[in-house]
């Protein structure tokens, strides 16, 4: 195996940490020793992954930053706890994104469409396109961190998966569970393919309602109707009225003429009718709208299909016939006004269904469909959730989950694309009821026998299809190999809850209906991140996005002019608000935007993504590189004061030296490391961020680094102590390295491999404290990677140790606070005075740990007291009974004096000058009573200001 960092005299960490170079270096280390490759045959218990297999249609987003960068951390984090952890990569084919993108481009590029190939030449062309945006996302992938098994890269049109998907259509088609029929699919006249009703999205569009006349049959009048969609009156074949509405019951039976088509039309009572909508009476177009859909087949209505698969009038739209529906819409209104049918038009807002691929509108429509039935499975989903076999986190997504179980539809499982798993099935020329389900190789014996008298269904089956069967397909099903006997149920799944769906829900189903059991026993499922959104309003109404440098600008902080706005949505190309995660690594690093990501990631629906926060956590980066920095440069030694040795670190540390601050860090220390723990096992991402962060920055650094330094370089502490903190900081580095190796591994594993370095040689002696041996077993690993993960001491966590050294803090801040208020100069030494009773244990504890306060204030001397002595011209503070007193320096004394000096003269003037003001009976008669009370509350205040300067002047003589 490669060992990069074993050489002694490797230098010194240089003064910044550049994340470019160190990222590079080591994610060829590990992909170069393979410590990501998994291993079925291993005793270790097994912990797996699958990724949620980003589309091939393009570079990674955020969303795909976060989703893999909290299934990073949990992989490394149980890697590291000594589990046989398996994080399977991979790719989606994405049928109609896919298609749609490859098929633009060969418009541009070659003028062609896919119908100008043949199926083979064109699935060819998307197969190289594919592989070419494969290598840019598996880089991408690496460049984010994942320490993926990449041997086992998988790709939900590869041969494994291709045998799983013939062997589950199989399964459910043999079981009865999948079905062809004709049906009222959504179809999206751009791609020409059905959607699942998951599939579709909603808009609210303004538009019209509009209110037309249809002349009954018999010439007695008019009936009417409102409609938001006057195209599909070409295909009416009814008129329905609510059974319960007095208005029309003498109407139900009559016959009306439709207009345009001349069409006798009956009107119907039907109980799916609002009588509150419209006039009452609604146009029923069967083949055109889901509701009309079931009142046709309840009241056995024609079905008249009026829309080509690109979404034109066709033959059935008679001289309407070629337009699209929009123009057909603009078309049946003028010549309904012509014939003086509309009565009104009304402004309507309307619920608009469009692609969640192509954005276009959906439109019903009457197609020969593969469908799953889902009613089979109703109540086994349920019961997978309520039960916890599977539990979903956060728990308010059930209700969302119980909501789709309760409504469940049958699952339109195909799709009219070239790109895809073809469907299985062959039908017979000749008889078109005899059909073969095959899920061998090639083609059926059959029809090998007799090719010319069968043919292949030219559809493809849905993508969501294939990757329902991701978890159980990437292990080797319908093989039972070692993989899926190891790996099978996979322990979580963690994706965004937009495809709880889509995916979950289905992944769910499938998983119990080819295994026995559920394919994972959890679903974290995080918010979706939201970007600011920043406009300018336009002249004239409207609304104009900035630009790319300005949104920069105000992400990090710039003022907002007044005719600027913003808010937070989610990520669109449109909106400009969109964040690159590649850009954000080039100028951050990579473990900046994976702690900014984590810390990020609470169980909210959104999650608002601030750019400063990936400033923030650039500067905690270099936070943890300076103070690990100081700690190997003080392991070194210098002319004064020797280096450790690894075989005096081997033989651990002293514990009759410790001190307050290193009883504290140790407890401070396993506290964060259980707690990081806890946090991870319950997938609070945000919070073991937190928390690491606020023990390396605050507790670590900002403190125990500091009250060390005296110490280090040999200013003060007893015979030894030294060479104990030494100790203490390797371990405490050590422990801190592996505890944020899963957030940020770059940085860590260089840490990790200079502290090796420096300590080269380290030995395990069974008689050294555990702390030690936990720390030269680490040091002996091969990769900070794949070197032990903490493990939390409950013996030392110690309450009252932190209680002490909480109570430290208190004096050291009142000291501060105190100098803050005396607008002491950060540089200048002043004197403590410390006023308190002996005999009091507060009393006692700031006198045993003066080192303490001095290594974190610029002090002079600091003295104990039991009686308060004379100080002159000096500040207070109390800390429970304890008095705490600075006075002021000498060469401060002469600039407060000349201070208030000034402050005394214009006080004076100031109180001379109102006294005049108040002693006028011309003011005191004319001046409002509000004027004459303000100036007198003005006299009294100078006056009291005027005494305690006049005091302080005093004390300062």
């Amino acid at each position: 195996m490669t060992n990069i960092a074993e050489d002694k005299n490797q230098p010194e960490l240089p003064k910044a940490y550049e994340a470019k170079l160190v990222e590079s270096k080591w994610a060829e280390f590990w992909e170069k020793n393979q410590f990501f490759k998994a291993n079925p045959l291993s005793p270790k218990p097994g912990y797996c992954i699958v990724i949620p297999p980003p589309n091939v249609t393009g570079v990674l987003h955020m969303g795909h930053a976060l989703v893999n960068t909290l299934q990073d951390i949990l992989i490394r984090w149980k890697r590291m706890q000594g589990f046989e952890t398996l994080w399977i990569p991979g790719t989606d084919h994405a049928g109609i994104a896919t298609q749609t993108v490859v098929e633009r481009n060969l418009m541009k590029t070659e003028g062609k469409r896919r119908v100008d190939y043949s199926r083979e030449d064109f699935l060819q062309r998307v197969q190289n396109w594919k592989d070419e945006s494969e290598k840019v996302i598996l880089h991408q992938l690496k460049s984010l961190g994942c320490s993926c098994d990449w041997s086992r890269l998988r790709f939900t049109m590869d041969a494994g998966n291709n045998a799983a998907v013939k062997k589950m259509f199989k399964k459910l088609y043999d079981a009865n569970l999948i079905y062809q029929g004709d049906y009222l699919v959504n179809w999206d006249p751009v791609t020409q393919t059905a959607l699942a009703d998951d599939e579709v999205e909603y808009e609210e569009k303004q538009s019209f309602l509009w209110h037309f006349k249809y002349p009954l049959k018999d010439q007695s009048g008019y009936i009417h109707i409102a409609t938001t969609r006057p195209e599909t009156m070409l295909g009416d074949t009814a008129v329905a009225v609510s059974p319960k509405d007095p208005r029309y019951q003498h109407l139900i039976g009559q016959k009306v003429i439709l207009p345009l088509m001349n069409r006798e039309i009956p009107i119907i009572a039907d109980h799916h009718v609002d009588p509150e909508f419209g006039t009452g009476m609604v146009k029923i177009t069967p083949a055109h709208d889901p509701n009309d859909y079931q009142m046709g087949i309840t009241h056995n209505l024609p079905f008249i299909n009026i829309m080509t698969p690109d979404g034109k009038i066709n033959e059935n739209g008679g001289k309407f016939a070629g337009l699209s529906m929009a123009e057909a819409r603009e078309a049946v209104v003028q010549e309904l006004k012509a014939l003086g049918l509309v009565e009104k038009i009304e402004p309507h807002v309307n619920r608009v269904g469009v692609s969640y691929r192509s954005k276009a509108v959906i439109e019903p429509y009457i197609s020969k469909q593969w469908f799953v039935r889902m009613s089979e499975f109703g109540k086994k989903l349920r019961h997978i959730i309520e039960s916890k076999q599977v539990t979903l986190i956060p728990k308010n997504w059930e209700n969302t989950y119980f909501h789709w179980i309760d409504n469940l539809r049958d699952w339109c499982i195909s799709r009219q694309l070239w790109w895809g798993h073809r469907i299985p099935i062959w039908t017979n020329k000749n008889d078109p009821e005899k059909r073969i389900c095959y899920d061998g190789e090639g083609v059926p014996p059959e029809v090998e026998a007799n090719p010319d008298d069968w043919t292949q269904d030219d559809d493809v089956l849905d993508t969501w299809f294939s990757s329902s069967l991701w978890p159980f397909a990437t292990l080797g099903w319908p093989e039972n190999t070692p993989e899926l006997k190891k790996f099978y149920p996979n322990s979580v799944l963690i994706t965004g809850h937009d495809i709880l769906f889509f995916w979950v829900a289905r992944m769910i189903f499938m998983g119990d209906y080819a295994m026995g059991e559920p394919p994972f026993p959890e679903t974290f499922l995080h918010g979706l991140i939201y970007g600011k959104s920043y406009w300018r309003d336009a002249p004239g109404g409207g609304i104009t996005y900035l630009s790319e440098k300005e949104r920069m600008e105000y992400d990090l902080g710039k003022p907002l002019p007044s005719d600027v706005h913003y808010k937070w949505e989610k990520m669109s190309k449109s909106k400009g608000n969109i964040i690159d995660p590649l850009e954000i690594i080039e100028q951050y690093g990579t473990d900046a935007m994976r702690m900014a990501l984590c810390v990020s990631a609470t169980q909210a629906r959104e999650i608002d993504l601030d750019r400063r926060r990936f400033e923030d956590l650039k500067n905690f980066a270099n936070k943890i590189w300076n103070g690990a920095r100081f700690v190997l440069m003080n392991l070194k030694g210098n002319e004064h004061n020797p280096a450790l040795t690894a075989q005096e670190f081997s033989q651990g540390v002293n514990f009759s030296l410790l001190a307050l601050e290193d009883r504290w860090i140790l407890s401070v220390l396993n506290r964060v490391i259980k707690s990081v723990e806890q946090k991870l096992t319950t997938y609070q991402f945000d919070q073991a961020a937190q928390e690491a962060y606020d023990f390396f920055w605050r507790d670590f650094c900002s403190y125990y680094l500091e009250i060390a330094k005296p110490v280090l370089m040999g200013k003060s502490g007893l015979p030894g102590e030294r060479s104990n903190k030494q100790k203490l900081l390797a371990i405490i580095l050590c422990q801190a390295i592996r505890l944020m190796h899963p957030m940020a591994p770059f940085i860590t594993e260089e840490l990790f491999h200079a502290l090796k370095s420096q300590l080269a040689g380290v030995t395990e002696d069974p008689h050294a404290d555990p702390y030690t041996q936990d720390a030269v077993k680490a040091l002996l690993s091969t990769a900070c990677t794949v070197s032990p993960y903490p493990v939390p001491r409950e013996n030392n966590i110690d309450s009252d140790i932190e209680k002490a050294f909480g109570f430290m803090e208190k004096v050291i801040y009142t000291i501060r606070n105190i100098r803050g208020e005396m607008k002491l100069p950060p540089g200048a030494a002043t004197d403590v005075h410390i006023i308190g009773t002996p005999q009091q244990e507060s009393f006692q504890m700031i006198e045993q740990n003066l080192r303490m306060i001095s290594s974190l204030v610029k002090t002079g001397s600091i003295q104990m007291h039991e009686n308060e002595p004379q100080l002159g011209f000096a500040s207070f503070g109390l800390i429970e009974s304890i008095k705490i007193a600075i006075p002021l320096p000498a060469e401060l004394l002469k600039n407060e004096k000349d201070r208030l000096l000034k402050e005394q003269e214009k006080l004076n003037a100031s109180i001379e000058k109102l006294r005049v003001v108040l002693a006028n009976p011309e003011f005191i008669n004319k001046a409002p009573p509000q004027l004459i009370e303000k100036q007198k509350q003005a006299f009294s205040q100078n006056e009291k200001d005027l005494e305690e300067i006049t005091l302080k002047l005093k004390s300062l003589d």
